[in-house]
């Protein structure tokens, strides 16, 4: 049986992940702080017919060996943490990380989820909280009878009262990072979670220690690029419909040595 059969077989596969990638970035790209993924791949083992180095019948020495590749796979799938575009929304609560870190929230089985995403809302206790309901982490709690909020450069919280001229100080955004963010787990809803190969969270206060500082009325968007990502797809569509044509053409070549006993 022909080599090309399975070693095609195997581009096919790797390309259909690679479209199921890029799809899941064009999906998501008016996904607030989402991060775009990028498919990595691999050859699999060789079938090593001669060794290089081999010594022939008349005593030289093969300066190359002879090696046939049987397929490819894909490697790995990792998220680009690249900052993504703002958008302008001049809402209050709209808050986006200009920089390194990510913002915190308590998810519903009480570990710390991590996003960029900082559409925040306020819940019927006065919580600061995502759209799902996720208390921020440390909370923040609204005074009732707030008529403006103001969010600093480094994180700071402050409100206005009707009964205070001044504004308050009544929190503070408190960012993360890790050293390897390409090792997050993603979780769905924007969330990252850590894993054995992104480290260690490490907290600090927004433009302090390379962290990035929160700018108020703005969204981070995703950092999916649609053009670069359509030019993606066009590749990986053209190196399956090639793979494809591989199995198509040694089909073809079985059928002819079939033929040949007639």
């Amino acid at each position: 049986m022909f080599r090309t059969l399975w070693t095609a077989a195997s581009g096919m596969t790797a390309q259909q992940t690679n479209i199921d990638t890029i799809s899941n970035n064009l999906a998501n790209v008016n996904n607030i702080g989402f991060k775009k993924s990028r498919a990595f791949f691999q050859d699999l083992i060789y079938q090593e017919i001669k060794p290089a180095g081999a010594i022939s019948a008349a005593g030289l020495t093969h300066p190359t060996g002879i090696q046939v590749g049987l397929g490819t796979k894909v490697s790995a799938i990792e998220k680009v943490h690249s900052q993504g575009s703002f958008q302008n929304t001049d809402v209050d609560l709209d808050i986006a990380i200009e920089g390194d870190g990510y913002f915190q929230f308590q998810l519903p089985n009480g570990d710390i989820g991590y996003t960029r995403a900082g559409s925040l809302k306020v819940d019927a206790n006065g919580n600061l909280t995502n759209e799902n309901g996720y208390l921020l982490e440390p909370a923040v709690t609204i005074p009732e009878n707030t008529t403006s909020i103001a969010f600093g450069e480094d994180g700071t919280i402050s409100v206005t009262t009707p009964d205070q001229e001044e504004a308050q100080e009544i929190g503070q955004i408190e960012l993360v990072r890790f050293i390897n963010p390409a090792g997050l787990k993603s979780i769905g809803k924007n969330f990252y979670i850590p894993s054995g190969a992104s480290g260690e969270a490490v907290a600090g206060v927004p433009g302090e220690e390379n962290f990035g500082t929160i700018a108020q009325g703005v969204l981070e968007m995703s950092n999916v690029s649609v053009v670069e990502d359509m030019v993606n797809m066009i590749t990986a569509q053209r190196a399956y419909e090639i793979n494809s044509k591989a199995i198509q053409t040694a089909d073809d070549m079985l059928q002819v040595v079939n033929s040949l006993k007639r």
